[in-house]
């Protein structure tokens, strides 16, 4: 049954205290963009939708049971669909479906007290050509999706559980001996080495056997091993004028909320959670879209939080579609890999991106930058203003240009490490014209680490105010034109307070630190016109450490 309410004065009104989804609410709810942007931001389009609501319980969803709504929820979002579009309602209540298939021009809304689970049942998951980690693959159906869409939107205060335990496996140092007993007893699968369990053979065969995995996969001939397909929870590919708001994504196969292709996205006020321990648990990925926001969202996930990605090696750089012109505001991150991250899949290119007012509590590492050679694509000018962390078991801020490769050998002291220089080529990836500002870190093993490629440096950054407690400082290889102004850096550890190596026109202005017992080190052949200056007392020379071959190239200013 189909409840049609007529959009006047006294309805318009009632809608826009009750569900928050009506034409008129949408109109008055636009995303805050700071007008004042770095560089000129299109106005995010939001959609808008009718009036007209359907409720998921007229097309025979049973609540608080495990028999499958799949049919009556996709039957609603089709009706609502085919009838010029509206909202369809999930009512408070356990919801147990299948794959939830949203089509243009409907609004899936969630009632307070509404929790729709995601069936471990397999069957229900069709093997589709999909994408996962920038490439084109064959792959389940995600648990909730959206092709060549417009005008969407998944809101409300509800709850979508992806059953990722149905899915994942896990790696034995993620538990504790007695939850690994604990996992082992419920079923499933050891690897050969007993560090990984899998919860079934095909899963283990599809990810570590893969010699075993027919030459030409097909959905028909890939359906034994389907379990190591794992989804990304919400996939929306190509899709136009998107709004995720209010409501609350957990515990996805893989990557949680995945938007590819998309233009004008509007991500407000949701919860994105993961287990910590879960295997590609990512957050929000962000991948080669256009025009956007993210504001006042929490996440607690097992892999990068905040993900902005373009696609894989050739085929990102044959779509060549960057992720551009986003603005990112006032989010909490807690446990995370990375707090907010690019890369490593970036091969199309990041560019226009602004983030403001980011807290990160707990995070494995605070801002993290990340690439390879064969990647390619560019990224560059991105700001980063009004950082917060705390307790960050790593690096504050990461530059790692050596993602997947063998770990490159560092100097115990001063980190400098030497790297051969290779040709430049359209594989080679570049990472220019970023802007820190405003960085505040209470607690960290390391303050700044770049580890850039030495045909590539990574160019033209500047980072201005910064107050960083950490156990080791500032390490910097294979970097040119870097600013440092007003940086007051508290070493819990002894040690040396920044070391630069191979990079060139560095300048370091009005620098504080505490509790190092060396204040700089220079070295590296290729190291060019450096220049040292301390705001707080006169320089002296025991305190700063310079390698014969660049004496003549450093400048300390007193």
């Amino acid at each position: 049954m189909m409840i049609k309410i007529k959009t006047n004065f006294l309805i318009a009104a009632l809608m826009f205290s009750a569900i928050s989804c009506s034409n008129i609410v949408f109109a008055q709810n636009k995303p805050a963009v700071k007008s004042n942007l770095p560089f000129k931001m299109p106005e995010v389009q939001i959609p808008i939708f009718k009036a007209d609501t359907l409720n998921i319980v007229d097309f025979g969803a049973v609540p608080n049971t495990e028999e499958l709504c799949t049919k009556a929820i996709n039957a609603a979002i089709i009706k609502c669909s085919e009838s010029g579009g509206g909202v369809v309602v999930i009512p408070a209540g356990l919801w147990t479906t299948g794959p939830i298939k949203m089509k243009s021009n409907v609004n899936l809304h969630t009632k307070n007290g509404a929790f729709v689970s995601f069936t471990s049942d397999l069957n229900q998951y069709k093997l589709i050509e999909s994408y996962f980690e920038g490439n084109k693959v064959l792959r389940c159906e995600s648990p909730i999706m959206g092709v060549d869409l417009e005008n969407i939107a998944i809101t409300g205060e509800g709850i979508f559980d992806g059953n990722g335990s149905a899915w994942r496996p896990v790696k034995i140092g993620k538990m504790t001996a007695g939850q690994w007993q604990e996992l082992i007893k419920s079923g499933g699968v050891l690897s050969k080495d007993g560090k990984i369990w899998y919860p079934s053979q095909g899963a283990l065969i599809g990810n570590e056997e893969k010699d075993k995995l027919p030459k030409i996969a097909t959905a028909e001939n890939m359906e034994p091993y389907k379990q190591a397909l794992r989804p990304v929870m919400i996939s929306l590919v190509n899709c136009k004028k998107l709004l995720l708001d209010g409501v609350t994504f957990q515990n996805s196969p893989a990557w949680n909320v995945n938007p590819l292709l998309c233009e004008h996205l509007t991500l407000r006020n949701l919860t994105i959670r993961n287990p910590w321990y879960s295997q590609n648990g990512d957050g929000l990925d962000i991948e080669s879209c256009r025009i956007g926001t993210v504001s006042n969202c929490r996440f607690d996930v097992g892999d990068d939080a905040i993900c902005i990605k373009s696609g894989k090696d050739k085929e990102g750089r044959d779509r060549g579609k960057p992720t551009e012109l986003f603005v990112i505001t006032d989010c909490v991150v807690y446990h995370a890999h990375g707090g907010f991250t690019i890369g490593s899949e970036m091969s199309g290119g990041v560019k226009n991106i602004f983030a403001k007012n980011l807290t990160f509590n707990g995070t494995d590492c605070g801002l993290r930058f990340k690439s390879v050679r064969g990647r390619g694509g560019v990224v560059e000018n991105i700001w980063m203003e009004d950082i917060r962390m705390n307790n960050i078991p790593t690096d504050a801020i990461n530059f790692n240009l050596y993602y997947f490769e063998k770990a490159i050998k560092e100097d115990p002291q001063t980190g400098e490490v030497t790297v051969a220089k290779m040709p430049v080529s359209e594989t080679t990836p570049a990472f220019r014209n970023m802007y820190f500002k405003n960085i505040y870190v209470n607690g960290a093993k390391q303050a700044l680490k770049i580890m850039g490629i030495p045909e590539m440096p990574v160019e033209n950054l500047q980072f201005t105010n910064m107050i960083i407690r950490s156990d080791l400082g500032i390490q910097m290889n294979y970097a040119s034109k870097i600013d440092f102004q007003n940086i007051d850096l508290r070493l819990d550890k002894p040690g040396i307070a920044a070391s630069f190596s191979n990079s060139q026109n560095v300048t370091v202005a009005s620098f504080k630190a505490s509790g190092e017992n060396q204040m700089f080190w220079v070295g590296g052949v290729e190291t060019k016109a450096i220049s040292l200056q301390s705001n707080t007392k006169k320089i002296v020379f025991d305190k700063v450490k310079l390698t014969e071959s660049v004496k003549s190239q450093v400048k300390i200013i007193q």
